[in-house]
């Protein structure tokens, strides 16, 4: 298998940003295997992602760092240098609902998603079977109203103890507290239906039947202290119709919600998602 470095930035959009990082990787004897651009007009701000072939360059990743360290200086560049023979550790939190999890479990197997499942964490035992089957580290932290400062900070201590760099709310049917959040930004994927803020609370798909909505959803998003309202990774949408029951849109429902979210963490792994304030730039 192919080892790459990827080399991801953005900064303030100014002319030869291009010219000199592909030059600098030139001089280098890089072979630039991947490249993606984008300019946002409203802000002035540029991004880049290239990958490029590790074995092409006679450096180790810190060493290219420490050589594009001045560049990125010099263009007032947020950037990381990542090498893919590191495979990124990932935690996953899961309540009852299993078609996240199992889709994520069976996509890791099968070797589509590239990284580490370190542990699942959950307040609920149900799926411990499942997830201990596959070989993986399953942790009950319960999370009840008494306690749930000492639950998160159990969870908090689980994910760290792990060396997690990523952690996937896989229906995870509780709110983070907000130094979580802060702590992990741009760490933290979930998952949800699309429907709010118009359904929100209990049984959102059959509310959304009552209504007689014909286009249903799901969003993958990271998390922030502002609920379900982080910056947006990827969605999609089925189409419905009065011919369909509550029950047949959960189950649709509930393919959106795994495909969707396991594209979103694909995409994360790879480094093709730049957060830009509220918002992504997806390299995909």
């Amino acid at each position: 298998m192919s080892h790459y470095y990827r080399l991801v930035v953005s900064c303030p959009d100014r002319v030869g940003i291009v010219s000199r990082v592909s030059g600098f990787i030139a001089g280098q004897g890089g072979s630039i295997t991947e490249a993606s651009q984008h300019s946002d007009l409203a802000s002035g701000r540029f991004f880049m992602r290239y990958e490029i072939l590790a074995d092409s360059i006679g450096m180790s990743p810190q060493a290219l760092r420490d050589a594009f360290a001045p560049i990125a200086a010099e263009f007032d560049m947020q950037w990381r240098l990542t090498d893919t023979r590191r495979r990124p550790s990932v935690v996953l939190r899961v309540s009852r609902e299993s078609h996240c999890l199992v889709d994520l479990l069976y996509r890791w197997t099968a070797g589509e998603l590239d990284c580490e499942i370190a542990c699942v964490i959950s307040n609920h035992e149900d799926l411990r079977g499942l997830v201990e089957w596959h070989g993986i580290d399953y942790h009950y932290v319960p999370v009840r109203a008494e306690n749930k400062a000492n639950a998160f900070a159990e969870i908090q201590r689980r994910v760290e103890a792990a060396g997690a760099d990523t952690l996937v709310l896989a229906r995870y049917m509780q709110i983070l507290p907000p130094s979580l959040c802060e702590h992990f930004a741009g760490r933290v994927i979930n998952i949800h239906h699309s429907f709010l803020p118009s359904f929100a609370g209990a049984k959102p798909y059959h509310q959304a039947h009552e209504r007689g909505v014909k286009l249903i959803g799901a969003t993958c998003h990271y998390v922030t202290e502002a609920l379900d309202a982080g910056p947006i990774i990827e969605q999609d949408i089925h189409r419905v119709s009065h011919c369909h029951t509550p029950a047949d849109l959960v189950r649709f429902g509930r393919d959106v919600e795994k495909a969707v979210l396991a594209r979103g963490l694909r995409w994360h792994l790879e480094d093709r998602v730049l957060i830009h304030g509220n918002k992504t730039v997806v390299f995909a």
